[in-house]
């Protein structure tokens, strides 16, 4: 059996068939809890805290739990996905928080369930760096955008929908049923990974050619459903040390700080504005009830603004839609604290959370993860993944702070303050991946980004 697999362009090269659906399937489902799991927690805190079950200090610090977990879960998964691949990665972190969220359903104080959180928040943190990942290093270059924008609608899906069945599930069943359900999805979605193949990429990549070239005759069968397939093209292999020091020399270093510097303004943008829109309705006079209302609205903006990242991000290209995006966000950001009327308040607000959710599809999902050669993918995106839910960690005492002394116009300077950064950063050293093969890109100096781009 030939072993030299060349698993790139021949993956790049395979008509979008059943194989993609499965593989997107498997991913997307998974993905989907990780997004519902991570929502669950301002519909299960508020009734904690109602019960008297938890106090407010205890659920700031199952908030915290969350967020610590999820940093070390992101910073631990590149390790062990580069260490022993994708497959085993993200079936232990899918049992991971399985796991933890059946326990947390059975938690008999709020120190047991804060605990139960930590762990679920490593799973979690994992599930988001791995999930990305995998899916692309499995689509081909020509759609690779579409695939990975449309995983992270799986994801933000989470959000109306844990509001949607809480609403149905919390006052019949209690808020433990809301960790069972997230739980025995997970557990569900698991099994069903079991089906789930290595990625080609990654098996080539360590040197395991002869297990790449078997898996890859086998997905060649399974997408070519008996047709010939076109020829794969020939690619001359760029070698990259899989030591970590790689990711900060050129030319890695500058992705390094295009993935930072994004990742940290929309964590900032999700923990610092779109989860306190409730504070912020009821701060400018209405009522709790029409504030949820209204957080149900700015939630449907989630899938529709990661929809429209999806459907874009290989019409446009990346590059493009983020700073478009990110300028859009810019202007509804000014224009928003000027508003006070009943109607137009939610509608700006709906508005804004468009393209805040535009950038959510296209860093986490498409650009992120396509910064970075495999050998080191997921170690990449493990680091860059962990400073921007690192800055999770400080936003609530930011807002708050800029909340008090300034209003919301105060909170909004902050986040138009990240976004023009993310602009000039994605402008000045970001790489423009449409259209482009993962090893294409490897090789790239994105010392010239300009050159890059009109490549």
């Amino acid at each position: 059996m030939s072993t030299s697999v060349n698993a790139g362009s021949r993956l790049d090269r395979l008509p979008i068939g059943p194989f993609h659906r499965r593989i997107m399937l498997l991913i997307g489902i998974g993905m989907f809890f990780d997004g519902f799991d991570i929502y669950i927690a301002g519909t299960v805190l508020s009734v904690t805290l109602k019960t008297g079950f938890s106090t407010l200090a205890q659920n700031a610090a199952f908030i915290s739990a969350t967020f610590v977990g999820m940093m070390l879960g992101s910073f631990g998964t590149g390790f062990l996905g580069d260490r022993y691949g994708r497959r085993f990665t993200y079936q232990f972190n899918l049992l991971l928080f399985g796991i933890a969220s059946l326990a947390a359903a059975f938690a008999p104080n709020m120190a047991f369930l804060i605990a139960c959180r930590f762990v679920m928040g490593v799973g979690l943190g994992a599930e988001n760096v791995v999930g990305y990942s995998t899916m692309t290093e499995f689509v081909p270059a020509r759609t690779r955008g579409k695939w990975l924008g449309f995983t992270a609608v799986c994801v933000v899906t989470g959000l109306p929908v844990a509001l949607l069945v809480a609403s149905v599930l919390v006052p019949q069943f209690g808020w433990r049923s809301m960790f069972v359900l997230g739980g025995i999805g997970a557990l569900v979605v698991w099994y069903m990974r079991k089906s789930l193949p290595e990625s080609p990429r990654w098996l080539e990549a360590v040197g395991r050619t002869a297990e790449a070239e078997a898996l890859m005759q086998a997905i060649e069968k399974e997408a070519a459903q008996g047709r010939p397939l076109p020829a794969p093209a020939v690619t001359t292999p760029v070698p990259v040390s899989p030591d970590l020091g790689t990711l900060f020399t050129a030319p890695l270093l500058s992705r390094m700080i295009v993935g930072a510097i994004c990742l940290i303004t929309i964590n900032t943008l999700l923990y610092g504005f779109v989860t306190w829109l409730p504070v912020f309705f009821v701060k400018q006079g209405l009522s709790i009830a029409t504030s949820f209302g209204y957080s149900l609205l700015m939630a449907l903006g989630a899938p529709i603004g990661s929809a429209i990242g999806a459907l874009t991000a290989d019409r446009w290209g990346r590059k493009p839609t983020i700073i478009g995006a990110s300028m859009i966000s810019v202007m509804l950001g000014i224009l928003y604290p000027m508003i006070s009327d009943p109607i137009l308040l939610p509608a700006v607000g709906f508005a804004l959370t468009v393209p805040i959710y535009v950038l959510v599809a296209i860093l986490f999902g498409v650009y992120i993860p396509e910064l970075f050669p495999t050998e080191v993918r997921l170690r990449a995106s493990g680091i860059v993944n962990t400073l921007g839910r690192g800055a999770t960690i400080v936003t609530p005492f930011l807002v708050v702070s800029l909340f008090e002394s300034r209003g919301v116009a105060g909170v909004m300077a902050l986040m138009i303050g990240l976004l023009v950064l993310q602009i000039i950063t994605v402008w000045a050293l970001g790489i423009e991946p449409r259209h482009r093969s993962l090893e294409e890109l490897k090789a790239e100096e994105s010392a010239s980004p300009v050159l890059s781009e009109a490549s």
